[in-house]
């Protein structure tokens, strides 16, 4: 059975919040990071989107080990542009979360810059400090099963169906999405075929680019 080096990126942070942004004057919560959202801390740690390979793509996984809101004070703006009085308004976290991300190509690059980010790491909020470790594995092409995977929608797997951003460019002016599927539970037990797994049977399936020069 053929294997394939990948560098495993796990990041870990106490409080993340990831708002959907499909909804307008609402904080409407994503039970996972976008893949835009996931790019960006890639990129902070490189140091800026001119450094990251337009081509890059990532394998990633998430798990939340509790859910909870608060309230958070909202800056309105007025069709003027004027700021309105602040509001209060409920915000839904994940807590205790873990992201793992597969990086197949320029491992040694991106084992460097992880372990010395230009920038610091967040993991949603620009408030989520997060914190990651590396480790070199070894992927092996043979069926994976889904537990905490995201995976693309035409790959076979249970969760919520959800449309997400993917790649932004640099203005902020486009934004390209796709559609994606996520167990919160983080144990289906479906297995994915013609894809790569972890050495204890983990999916690992490849997501689109998401540099801002495919938006």
């Amino acid at each position: 059975m053929s294997g394939h080096l990948a560098l495993e990126i796990t990041v870990a942070a106490p409080i993340a919040s990831f708002r959907n942004p499909l909804y307008s004057g609402v904080q409407v919560a994503l039970p996972c990071p976008p893949p835009s959202t996931v790019g960006g801390m890639l990129a902070a740690a490189a140091g800026d989107w001119e450094a990251v390979d337009p081509g890059l793509r990532f394998a990633m996984a998430f798990h939340a080990r509790g859910l909870g809101s608060d309230l958070e004070t909202y800056h309105p703006l007025e069709h003027t542009g004027k700021k309105a009085d602040p509001t209060p308004r409920e915000r839904q976290f994940l807590a205790d979360v873990t992201l793992t991300v597969w990086l197949t190509d320029d491992i040694s690059l991106w084992e460097r810059r992880m372990r010395r980010p230009v920038w610091p790491l967040r993991l949603g909020r620009s408030q989520d400090l997060a914190a990651a470790t590396t480790r070199r594995v070894t992927l092996r092409d043979s069926p994976g099963i889904q537990r905490r995977a995201l995976l693309p929608e035409t790959a076979p797997g249970r969760g919520t169906l959800l449309r997400l951003p993917t790649a932004i460019s640099l203005d902020r002016g486009r934004t390209r999405w796709y559609g994606y599927r996520f167990d919160t539970s983080g144990q289906s037990d479906v297995r994915i075929v013609g894809e790569r797994t972890t050495e204890d049977g983990q999916a690992v399936v490849m997501l689109p680019p998401v540099h801002p020069s495919g938006a």
